[in-house]
């Protein structure tokens, strides 16, 4: 089947020239009996994020078969029964009987933690695995799993219960087709849910496609009441992953820059890949996302820290030449970088991850590597673009003339000690408690708001910081003015913990942040703009779950000197059903300040009683997007978003 190996991007076929591929290439490291007893130490969690590893172990196999040029399809589907299926058409995985186990490889693969071709065999030179911990894991996670290998004109087929092979590995028949159906059906005993939830395996295989152009990525649901099913294929890879992140955003270049290097050692092997991909906008904000072996590197690494020394060198170089600033004004990396868009992915032996995650690149060369790549690539670009690059140079003036202006503003927020309570804002009722772990703001809507949560909070910790009015909309505003804003800098003065590039997390004075508004309109505004200013500028403060909504109610209903509290209008018509209409008084709550301190207490502050929304970000490439839409300077793109999810919304209270 020549077309599987039409898949490689432009050279990398080269990968998968390595043939040999069979039993003698699998290695066992050591047993599987620890997972089911700590499987939290394996996938992370046993929580839904756990559960979708599952699929993302199982799927990075065939990710591997199409890093080698062997696999051009990929097909995810939920089952009716709530099993999930993963088809690919790659090599299969080895039948042949290890000698040293006498069992065959695919029951050692699957049985045996650390066992593969990914060991020191021959059998991938690129491999995207990040923990290593594959698809045996899985395995003894699932209640039930079956492996169908579809090679050398077979079909051969092997069930297990509980990491434990039911029979051994059986030909079931002949077929023309090639490949590995891997179907597993996760246990509940281990799992606090077993329902896979559709958008969260969606944004990680659209991310996978948009890495690996050329490659086809399938997911359907079965499910009763839950048929759909999406293909992802992007034959312009990175290039369109730019596109679509940039989409509905007025772009400075006429085109995204692009290039794809291979580097290969004194053998004339390959050793690397670097594929790059960049536009700028006319925004401000900054969004690059940096991927080694389709792995997302959230904390960056040597090969970011490559890109982002190559484009300062260049921008600063081609400025200085042509006389647009002088030597002594050097433009600093963040002016550089304002408006810019950038996927930067490198395909490499070996990978050396580190960091809290897991997710930093710390192979040294690949800084090098990285940076040379770009001052060739980019220097030439600006050099055959001279338009294109003196409208990008005056554009980094701009926003180095706006940051100077930003700092003295910015000094205002710095506090020069956690905590040194002298430089609080004055409106803030600060909590007594010290230690972080314990305390928590609440960000509340209005001085009258803020003057009931003031006497109603438990003043050990929980502190309360009133805002007036609505603050600015970051997405449409430099540093400067962000920083003018009254109530910005209070709240960054309150944090303690700096914003952007000096974030400092470990200088958080509160472990939870809490937006009360109204239940209204204007209180969603509200709440969506401080969610902007958040993710602009705090982002780990929503990474690391440090952002919460508070739900107040919308209706009080007192009966026999007792009250009732509803949160929305199908609570409190169920209610009424059990409890009759008569002998009732209700209130409708048009906002925080039409309750007592007692009241606000027993709703929104007890954390006894208190309901809080968590709020987190499974997918940072979609949340760019709606940001940009909702937040963004075209209102069109918000008239579009409202008439489509106008159905969502029950009770619009104006």
């Amino acid at each position: 089947m020549d077309e599987n190996k039409d898949i490689a991007l432009n050279e990398s076929e080269e990968i998968g020239k390595s043939v040999k591929y069979d039993a003698g290439d699998i290695q066992v490291l050591e047993g599987l009996e620890p997972v089911r007893k700590r499987p939290g130490m394996y996938i992370g969690s046993t929580d839904e994020h756990g559960l979708h590893h599952l699929v993302t172990e199982v799927v990075d196999n065939s990710i591997d078969e199409a890093l080698a040029g062997y696999c051009t399809k990929i097909e995810v589907i939920i089952n009716f029964d709530g099993s999930c299926s993963v088809v690919d058409n790659g090599r299969g995985i080895p039948t042949g009987i290890i000698p040293k186990e006498g069992k065959s490889a695919v029951e050692v693969v699957l049985t045996k933690l650390h066992a593969g071709g990914k060991f020191g065999g021959e059998g991938y030179k690129i491999s995207g695995g990040l923990h290593g911990v594959g698809v045996s894991c899985v395995n003894a996670l699932s209640k039930y799993m079956r492996a169908d290998v579809y090679q050398n004109g077979k079909h051969h087929k092997i069930e297990f219960s509980r990491g434990k092979a039911l029979s051994s590995l059986e030909v079931v028949g002949s077929t023309e087709k090639r490949g590995t159906t891997i179907t597993f059906l996760p246990d509940e005993e281990i799992f606090e849910t077993v329902e896979f939830n559709f958008d969260t395996m969606k944004n990680r295989f659209r991310e996978i496609a948009f890495l690996n152009k050329g490659l086809v990525i399938s997911l359907e649901d079965k499910r009763e009441g839950q048929e759909r099913k999406e293909v992802f294929e992007f034959k312009g890879g990175i290039v369109e992953f730019v596109d679509y992140l940039n989409k509905n955003r007025e772009t400075l270049l006429s085109a995204p820059v692009y290039f794809n290097k291979f580097n290969r050692n004194n053998a004339g092997e390959l050793e690397n890949e670097i594929e790059v991909c960049f536009q700028f906008n006319e925004g401000y904000s900054e969004v690059i996302n940096a991927y080694a072996n389709n792995i997302n590197t959230e904390e960056g690494g040597t090969h970011l820290e490559g890109f982002k020394s190559g484009l300062t060198k260049v921008i600063n170089d081609y400025a200085v030449s042509n006389k647009l600033i002088k030597d002594s004004e050097k433009l600093s990396g963040e002016d550089c970088r304002e408006g810019i868009t950038a996927i930067i992915s490198v395909k490499l032996k070996n990978p050396q991850f580190e960091g809290q995650t897991k997710t930093k690149l710390g192979n040294s060369e690949m800084r090098n590597v990285v940076y040379k790549a770009m001052v060739s690539e980019f220097g030439d670009y600006l050099e055959n673009h001279p338009s294109e690059a003196r409208n990008l140079i005056m554009k980094s003036i701009t926003a180095q003339r706006a940051r100077d202006a930003a700092r003295n503003a910015r000094e205002l927020t710095r506090r020069k000690s956690v905590l040194e309570n002298t430089t609080l804002p004055g409106k803030l009722a600060d909590c007594s408690e010290k230690d972080r772990r314990f305390c928590e703001i609440y960000i509340v809507e209005g001085d009258s708001a803020g003057g009931t949560a003031k006497t109603g909070r438990d003043r050990r910790f929980q502190a309360i910081l009133p805002l007036r009015g609505k603050i600015l909309n970051v997405e449409k505003a430099r540093l400067n003015r962000i920083l003018e804003n009254n109530e910005i800098k209070s709240m960054i003065t309150a944090f303690g913990c700096g914003i952007g590039t000096e974030f400092n997390e470990d200088k958080l004075r509160y472990d939870k942040i809490i937006c009360m508004t109204d239940a209204d309109v204007d209180g969603a505004h509200i709440r969506i703009l401080l969610l902007t200013f958040f993710f602009r500028f705090m982002r780990p403060l929503i990474e690391h779950g440090h952002v919460y909504a508070a739900k107040p109610p919308l209706y009080k209903v007192t009966k026999n000197k007792q009250d009732y509290y509803f949160y929305s209008d199908e609570e409190l018509e169920e209610w009424y059903k059990s409890h009759g209409r008569v002998g009732c008084t209700q209130q409708r709550y048009k906002g925080l300040g039409e309750m007592n301190a007692e009241q606000l207490w027993e709703t929104t502050l007890d954390p006894e009683h208190r309901i809080l929304i968590q709020l987190t970000m499974e997918d940072a490439i979609e949340a760019e997007k709606y940001f940009n839409e909702l937040m963004g300077e075209d209102s069109e793109l918000r008239r579009i978003f409202i008439e489509q999810n106008a159905n969502l919304v029950d009770d619009l209270d104006v």
